[in-house]
């Protein structure tokens, strides 16, 4: 790393630090309120009751759910207290309340994507994903709104979550309700889905730990599409164990995905391993530092001094130009995102909101040749990186190029924009084109008290090595009980 990377003052990107209060359980790790189980202090029954009365205080506030599967939550909480009596535990998330995206697949709950042609749809099974978080014990709290279709903005018909940190900031797009209900304790941990950045960008906005696995390694089915191909599911959670400890639980093969890896899930085991002797984390300095906000680039620097503390060794590596092949995102994403929308558009065109419409309308003058040619612009992308990242075992990169910016229903609900520009999805579009696995972390707060967010990211499958280099930052980092308000 160039001798001009100097280590940064905690206090300088924001540390908080703040005592959790007992009746603070909203807040609490998954271990956490294992424990209080063990210990007979709490019941799923008598958590998920907490969480429903918060949702049901806050959240006309908020906005984060799409749907409050209240009576559900709690006949799930009450069995589950009764099989934790029994001795009967399902799994690592017995009792664990948690929400999913509004694009997962819910039996006899309506999965409406975002949109307003999709109100009506009340799935007869579950997506795999779901049925992998009630086959752990995880407790189903609701489904959690987003943009439509999983893009920019939203339908008229459905409500814009707002940052528990600032509401009139950006939330990210598109697991934006993920991203609320995470952060001001609607949940103890949430699904996204990122097609260019939308487990990442709500995580960084919101103040959350995000992983967007290895493209293979979560099944999608029964999960609405936006890009076919770009498209993964991961959790969003506010602590990396707990992200890990769901991540295993949603991973592995899937007959009804053939795009599933027939490997083993991760083993996270090694988790609080942080000497990372051994460990060569790459950096690229251009890539991550130009046209980057000065607070995130000092973010990261501290990040790498603290990696470099714990063994690790930092070595440059050049990512220069990656910007020349994101716009090749859009041609994909909207020709793909078109094709999923085929049933409705363009004969219910009008029922679209401003935004997705003109998306999707995008999507109708991409030819084939001009999919070819993104397609190409995209394995060009991939093989950069993958040059780049010979000799690595991860990449430490910012997650976004600037805090949260100023928004409002106007906005959100407007048609197309380009206020955040081709470069915003930076750190974001070239491991959705790779399938790449990523982790954010946060990374403490701005001058403006604004959440900052780092990122690592690996090779695939190495999911378990990412984890750990980020449980290794968030530890020394200490951003204790980091939560925007009780």
């Amino acid at each position: 790393m160039p001798k001009r990377y100097f280590p940064v003052k905690m206090k300088d990107v924001g540390i908080v630090d703040r005592n959790l209060s007992k009746d603070q359980i909203h807040y609490q790790n998954i271990q956490e309120i294992t424990d209080s189980y063990s210990s007979g202090e709490q019941t799923p029954t008598t958590i998920t009751e907490h969480f429903l009365n918060r949702i049901d205080a806050l959240d006309s506030t908020y906005l984060s759910y799409a749907t409050v599967m209240g009576d559900e939550a709690l006949k799930q909480a009450e069995l589950l207290s009764a099989e934790w009596s029994s001795g009967n535990i399902r799994g690592p998330l017995h009792g664990i309340p948690v929400a999913v995206k509004d694009l997962c697949y819910t039996k006899g709950i309506r999965t409406m994507g975002g949109t307003a042609v999709l109100e009506e749809n009340i799935p007869n099974y579950d997506a795999t994903v779901v049925s992998k978080l009630r086959s752990a014990g995880a407790v189903i709290l609701g489904k959690l709104n987003l943009t439509e279709g999983a893009m920019g903005g939203y339908n008229p018909r459905r409500s814009v979550p707002k940052n528990p940190w600032d509401t009139n900031k950006w939330t990210g797009s598109s697991s934006s309700g993920s991203g609320v209900s995470t952060a001001a304790g609607l949940c103890t941990g949430s699904l996204g889905s990122d097609t260019g950045g939308s487990i990442r960008f709500p995580s960084a906005a919101c103040g959350l730990v995000g992983i967007k696995p290895t493209y293979g390694r979560v099944s999608r089915y029964g999960v609405l599409d936006l890009g076919e191909t770009l498209d993964h599911v991961g959790p969003m959670t506010r602590d990396v164990r707990d992200a890990a400890l769901i991540l295993g639980c949603l991973s592995g093969f899937d007959s009804n995905d053939l795009t599933t890896f027939p490997v083993d899930p991760p083993n996270f085991t090694d988790i609080e391993n942080g000497n990372l002797n051994g460990i060569t984390i790459g950096y690229s300095e251009v890539y991550s530092e130009e046209g980057v906000d000065e607070e995130i680039v000092k973010a990261v620097r501290h990040a790498a001094d603290i990696l470099t503390s714990q063994g690790a060794i930092i070595k440059n590596i050049d990512l220069e130009g990656i910007d020349s092949f994101l716009p090749a995102w859009q041609t994909i994403c909207t020709a793909e995102a078109l094709n999923a929308h085929s049933e409705f558009f363009p004969e219910r065109s009008a029922e679209y909101g401003p935004w997705f419409r003109g998306w999707l309308d995008h999507g109708t003058s991409v030819s084939a040749q001009d999919y070819i040619d993104a397609s190409r612009e995209r394995g060009l992308c991939n093989g950069r990186i993958r040059e780049a990242f010979n000799g690595i075992d991860a990449m430490l990169s910012p997650t976004v190029i600037r805090p949260p910016h100023d928004v409002d229903d106007s906005i959100s609900y407007g048609p197309m924009d380009n206020r955040r520009g081709t470069s915003f999805q930076r750190f974001t579009v070239p491991f959705d084109y790779n399938g790449y696995p990523t982790v954010s972390v946060p990374a403490g707060l701005n001058r403006d008290g604004l959440p900052l967010s780092v990122q690592v990211s690996g090779h695939p499958l190495s999911e378990e090595i990412l984890c750990r280099i980020a449980r290794t930052y968030e530890k020394n980092l200490n951003l204790t009980n980091f939560h925007p308000f009780d």
